[in-house]
């Protein structure tokens, strides 16, 4: 068997490197794949993906960016018809904007023995205003069927020369083969930063290339009349320094429970701009090291002078703190100001758009607009007060130094027993609780003096869950009672976000739907906008079949609804940290009045689960009288991120609790 399967990876890799990839040129072969030789479960496979991207220079604009994109797909059946769809994000800022074109397409099929190709029409390509910093490409291919090939290829152009998007060698599906180049002028020094677990090495090459100018003169007539018009042309001659990749066999990246974003673990290549050297110019850093990145991000106009900007809320910052004196109760009360004042649209960035000044009487800014005017004003009342760049979870993770790696900037408060951070985004969030979409490793906080240093935006306290039951258990094997939850901290937060900005008829349709048609009376919300308090919710219920009956016994869970019914932790091993988010707390009690006429003959026995280094623990307790059932079960995860080295000890947590869990009570007829 292994012999069969190792002939047959060599078969298929001679044949990836005999394929004909240029385009339209897709073979007969190809088209009668059933499946991916290395991967039986795979929808689609890239059979080729191609990229250069390389600097262009234009004398009445400059140097711009170019990326020519070549892909072609084999789609093998429905479940792969999601790859015939394609979009492409162009990004704009001001007056400036990518462009696309040269886009062509082709689908071919094989129909009774021949090649049938189907080219793609204007009406299968759409484009779109995403918003007012991104336009949409988008395009379906035509004819799709199981088995069908497609391939496109297009252009970009970009004004942002200083801004690549990553080289992926890895997605979701599997690729045969993928051919990457780039190309960069000997004035632009770019940092390769490369990422994920399939590996991968480029080869370097330095050529000559040359820029050509030209100019025309036109003097004055001269004494018979003549234009005196002179043409004039000359050469630059330069070093371009090109990065080649060729990868074959490239595995899918299967996304997995708690992975904090799939993208930190693809195969990627990242090409930051470090600095730039053009000719009888000094060199300009941009993101050499961490204090190059700090010091460009700082000193722009959109973040340095956007904090020193006052004038246009002290006079409201007076009002409100003027008789007050206690530094942090000064800083609770900005801060409450600041988030029921300004609304956030949505929009993440490092640097203001329309500025503090406007935002602040618009109501409505940026993530950088409504926390760099926090930060303004937390300075103004006396606070040790300074923004902390962060990278958002669907961001990355900035693992060296990087213009990009921040896009969203949070405040945060220097005090002796610690930092306090806070995000006014967010209306539900309280300090050291910030929005989960900033719970993303580390953030840089950066000081008046340019200074910076890196901070946990991990929360060090957990977040609790108490679940309160007092139910009854009929003979039929009905349930009916009360229950109550408290939840403190992020699961507060969470749950404020989805509660209070919800519908409220669907919020409780989607309840009773969680629960398996659960009858809901009473329902009610306590502290939901006081956040100072744990958020209470508490309902009556009645629920079928919670009990099964055979015979003269009742067999049923005494967790009944709420068990957790599987793991998700399956994959036998796992290359990527588990990441929570934040650290928890569950604990259920549960009490239970048994039906007239039953005793209990069954019942399980407690347990306890621990995890190594304390990184969790799970509880189990019950006992029984003639009349009642008492439960009570505590889960705790210590940790944000749980390392993968631990996975098999997580993995068997989860396996025994769902198994305890799910261990029944037998009641039988007395």
């Amino acid at each position: 068997m292994r012999i069969t399967t190792l002939l047959l990876g060599l078969c298929f890799c001679f044949n990836t490197f005999a394929q004909n990839f240029s385009f339209g040129k897709v073979s007969k072969e190809e088209l009668e794949e059933k499946f991916n030789p290395l991967d039986s479960s795979a929808n689609a496979t890239y059979l080729y993906k191609y990229r250069r991207t390389y600097m262009q220079y234009r004398q009445e604009e400059g140097f711009s960016l170019v990326t020519d994109i070549q892909e072609r797909i084999k789609i093998y059946n429905q479940e792969g018809f999601d790859y015939a769809t394609k979009e492409v994000n162009l990004y704009k800022r001001g007056n400036d904007d990518e462009q696309i074109s040269s886009l062509k397409g082709y689908t071919h099929n094989l129909v009774e023995g021949k090649l049938v190709e189907t080219k793609l029409e204007k009406d299968g390509i759409f484009k779109t205003e995403e918003s007012k910093y991104r336009n949409q490409t988008k395009f379906t291919m035509p004819n799709i069927k199981e088995g069908s090939v497609i391939e496109y290829k297009y252009t970009i152009t970009s004004p942002f020369y200083w801004n690549i998007d990553d080289f992926e060698f890895q997605n979701d599906i599997p690729i045969k083969l993928v051919e990457a180049v780039f190309e960069a002028p000997e004035y632009f020094n770019f940092k390769p930063i490369p990422k994920g677990y399939f590996g991968f090495k480029p080869t370097t090459e330095a050529k000559r290339d040359v820029i050509r100018f030209s100019s025309t003169n036109r003097g004055a007539g001269g004494f018979n009349g003549s234009n005196g018009t002179t043409f004039s042309s000359s050469e630059l001659e330069f070093i371009k320094n090109t990065s080649t990749y060729k990868l074959s066999n490239v595995p899918a990246l299967k996304d997995e429970p708690f992975v904090n974003n799939i993208n930190n673990y693809r195969s990627a290549v990242k090409y930051e701009l470090s600095y730039t050297k053009f000719p009888n110019s000094p060199l300009k850093y941009f993101s050499t090291t961490w204090e190059d990145v700090v010091k460009t991000i700082y000193e722009s106009p959109s973040f340095d002078i956007e904090l020193d900007k006052t004038g246009y809320f002290e006079e409201d910052i007076d009002a409100l703190i003027n008789s007050i004196s206690d530094p942090l109760a000064r800083a609770s009360l900005i801060y409450n100001h600041v988030k029921s004042r300004v609304k956030w649209n949505g929009y993440y960035g490092k640097y203001t758009d329309g500025g503090v000044r406007k935002a602040y009487k618009d109501q409505v800014g940026n993530d950088a607009e409504i926390n760099l005017m926090l930060t303004a004003m937390l300075r103004y009342a006396g606070l040790n007060a300074n923004p902390v760049l962060v990278s958002s979870r669907n961001n990355g993770i900035p693992l060296f130094p990087t213009l990009d790696g921040y896009n969203y900037v949070v405040s945060a408060i220097e005090t002796l027993d610690g930092v306090i951070l806070l995000d006014a985004t967010s209306k539900y969030s309280t300090p050291n609780i910030l929005p989960f979409r900033t719970l993303n490793w580390e953030g840089r906080i950066v000081r008046k003096d340019k200074s910076s240093s890196t901070i946990s935006l991990y929360p060090k306290e957990k977040s609790k869950k108490t679940v309160s039951i007092i139910a009854s258990l009929k003979d039929t094997g009905s349930l009916e009672g009360g229950i109550r939850t408290v939840k403190t901290n992020h699961d507060a937060m969470i749950y404020r976000e989805q509660y209070l900005e919800a519908d409220k008829n669907q919020y409780l349709e989607k309840l009773e739907s969680k629960y398996n048609n659960m009858e809901i009376d009473g329902f009610e919300v306590k502290n939901e906008m006081d956040l100072s308090k744990p958020v209470m919710e508490s309902f009556k219920f009645t629920l079928e079949n919670q009990a099964d009956i055979i015979a003269d016994k009742l067999y049923f869970s005494p967790l009944f609804f709420l068990r957790t019914k599987e793991s998700p932790f399956k994959l036998e091993k796992r290359e990527f940290p588990v990441d929570f988010g934040y650290p928890s707390s569950n604990k259920y009690m549960v009490n239970i009045d048994l039906p007239e006429g039953y005793k209990v003959e069954v019942i399980p026995e407690p347990l306890v689960i621990t995890m190594p280094d304390n990184l969790g623990t799970f509880k189990y307790n019950i006992s029984a009288s003639d009349k009642k059932i008492q439960l009570v079960i505590d889960t705790e995860i210590n940790e944000s991120i749980i390392s993968p080295i631990y996975y098999e000890a997580l993995k068997e947590y989860f396996r025994k609790m769902v198994e305890k869990e799910a261990e029944q009570i037998v009641l039988t007829k007395v």
